[in-house]
């Protein structure tokens, strides 16, 4: 079974918060560093991972990622500091390797 995401990247400010959803966290992590998809987070500068879940199956992370798009900012800034009180890159040190 195939697992899925919801994460949250932000800027170097921490000024904005960009959610996603994906099914493979490490390449799609790689795809907003390295700008591949000329989107929100390339225009935002949203590079910094900060908080992310994980699911057993694609429809529960959607249905996540969309409860929390729907919430206000003060939510998803509780969710970061509960787990990542310093909003660190959760992604410094990953080893990015694609064929």
């Amino acid at each position: 079974m195939k697992k899925a995401y919801i994460y949250f990247m932000t800027n170097k400010n921490n000024t904005v918060i960009y959610i996603g959803v994906t099914s493979n966290l490490l390449k799609r992590v790689y795809q907003h560093k390295t700008k591949v998809y000329k989107g929100f987070t390339y225009r935002y500068n949203c590079d910094k991972l900060v908080y992310y879940e994980e699911f057993d199956d694609i429809t529960q992370a959607i249905s996540r990622e969309k409860q929390l798009k729907a919430g206000n900012r003060k939510r998803k800034e509780d969710l970061i500091k509960q787990t990542n009180p310093e909003w660190q890159d959760l992604s410094d040190g990953w080893l990015f390797y694609f064929s």
